[in-house]
């Protein structure tokens, strides 16, 4: 298509065919498949090797440990991975990736002590965290401005599909097999991506536009012009290369104060909702309410909505915008904590709960839907939007470091709060959290639906009022 009108002053892109976007990105995402059945692998697992019957019988402080340690392999990931993909590239990086994360399930196949598991756990977590910088950073060099936000709600999507897969495959098949299928998932992504092409925005900062242009070609069609986009790439790059950036950057202006508030609050309150608390214990809160639904039913059916959810985000949250979702998503999870607090509470006064078996599962479905279209997939929108080109790095890596610090801190301290504090005040401190994270978003998110980059700094500086925001 080509310009017809004038927005904001500057003439209307043209449109490429979307075909090849969206096929890199669903291959990118396998990867995120990998992620999720990597965080969802306890939740099913751990509450086998409790029994004593067990190959492995082990405490739950060292289950907690098995949990947790793929968030500290996280943290450990998340530091050289953006320096890593810009020097060998977001495709090769992430093709490299797949190394860490058969490793993991090689060794869990074969481990025949615990702390052979905790290693495993510990490296499919630097893998994850590495992943959860790379593949979105990926997505969003491919994707143009109108499927950027579909594109990018992909990744969140993708890790939910893989916790599905767990708690599917956990519930039906035994200890070796589960490990098996995780590890075919990394096969498939290698089989399919390393047919992909390289981001054009990283062949524009090596000074590889020909090979720019090739990848742009096949990502846009051969009708589109990629001229335009690569000089405003090759602009971009350019004024990074003279800039000398530095950590420091990312609290020099007020733009950038406001861009890394915003993205490390969003990050925040993603985590300190309870979320990987809820995936990596699901069986086991659903075997502590002494709900009627079968465990591994339950932690089906809420993985099943939390995939069909996400998908709803990613297909609305270009029309509806970031800001409305992330109100949304915080307010009924507010509720959803609340109504499961009251649950552990009547339940602990010893009355009886036997006609509201109904409960934790509505609860947690509704915490999983209102997670799924705001809280899961928005953080990591904001990450890839909210910077530019010479800062978005560093930024990422910072985080996305923070993400999995507090997934640790959650995943860590649950049980023994769970334990110590009872079910009903740790979900009710969940509750608070979220609480204050609506009035986070309300004030001090902006809304980047429809807008550039260069319109998101200048609304982040203050030097826009208002600036157009349909698509």
């Amino acid at each position: 298509m080509e310009v017809t009108g004038m927005i904001n002053g500057g003439p209307v892109r043209q449109e490429g065919r979307k075909l090849w976007q969206y096929l890199a990105s669903i291959s990118a995402c396998l990867m995120a498949v990998g992620v999720g059945t990597a965080l969802a692998w306890t939740s099913p697992v751990l509450p086998q090797l409790y029994k004593e019957g067990s190959w492995l019988v082990i405490t739950k402080e060292q289950g907690s440990w098995v949990s947790s340690l793929l968030a500290l392999g996280a943290i450990a990931g998340a530091v050289p991975s953006a320096p890593m993909a810009d020097k060998l590239g977001r495709k090769k990086t992430l093709l490299l990736l797949a190394a860490p994360f058969l490793l993991s399930w090689v060794i869990i196949i074969f481990a025949s002590k615990l702390w052979l598991i905790m290693l495993a756990r510990f490296i499919v977590g630097a893998a994850v965290g590495a992943a959860c910088v790379v593949v979105p950073t990926y997505i969003s060099e491919i994707a143009e401005t109108s499927t950027r936000g579909t594109l990018g709600a992909m990744f969140q999507l993708n890790i939910t599909i893989g916790i599905l897969l767990a708690f599917v495959l956990g519930a039906f098949m035994n200890y070796t097999a589960f490990a098996i299928v995780c590890a075919l998932v990394e096969v498939g992504f290698l089989a399919s991506f390393i047919w992909m092409p390289e981001s054009p925005i990283w062949l524009v900062n090596q000074r590889r536009k020909p090979e720019a242009m090739i990848a742009m070609t096949v990502l846009r069609g051969d009708s589109y012009d990629p001229s335009e986009e690569l000089a405003e790439a090759q602009r971009e790059a350019e004024e990074v290369a003279s800039r000398n950036s530095s950590i420091f950057d990312l609290v020099r202006t007020p733009a950038a104060r406001r861009a890394l508030l915003a993205s490390l609050g969003a990050m925040f309150f993603q985590q300190l909702s309870g979320i990987n608390a809820v995936i990596f214990y699901t069986v086991t809160i659903f075997q502590a309410s002494g709900s009627s639904i079968h465990p591994d039913v339950a932690s089906i059916i809420v993985a099943v909505v939390q995939m069909i959810m996400t998908s709803v985000a990613a297909l609305i949250v270009d029309r509806a915008g970031r800001k409305p979702l992330l109100i949304f998503s915080s307010s009924v999870m507010l509720v959803s904590l609340l109504a499961l607090g009251a649950y552990f509470n009547i339940q602990a006064s010893k009355s009886d709960v036997s006609n509201l078996g109904w409960l934790p599962l509505t609860s947690l479905t509704l915490f999983m839907i209102s997670f799924s279209v705001g809280m899961g997939p928005i953080p990591w929108m904001l990450m890839g939007e909210l910077f530019p080109a010479e800062t978005k790095a560093i930024a990422s890596g910072i985080a996305v470091m923070l993400n999995w610090f507090l997934v640790f801190l959650v995943t860590k301290t649950f049980p023994a709060m769970n334990e110590g504090l009872g079910a009903d005040i740790t979900f009710w401190i969940f509750a608070a959290i979220m609480a204050v994270s609506t009035g986070f978003t309300y004030f001090l998110i902006p809304e980047t639906k429809g807008k550039t980059s260069q319109q998101i700094q200048e609304e982040l500086q203050g030097n826009v009022r208002s600036t157009r925001t349909d698509a």
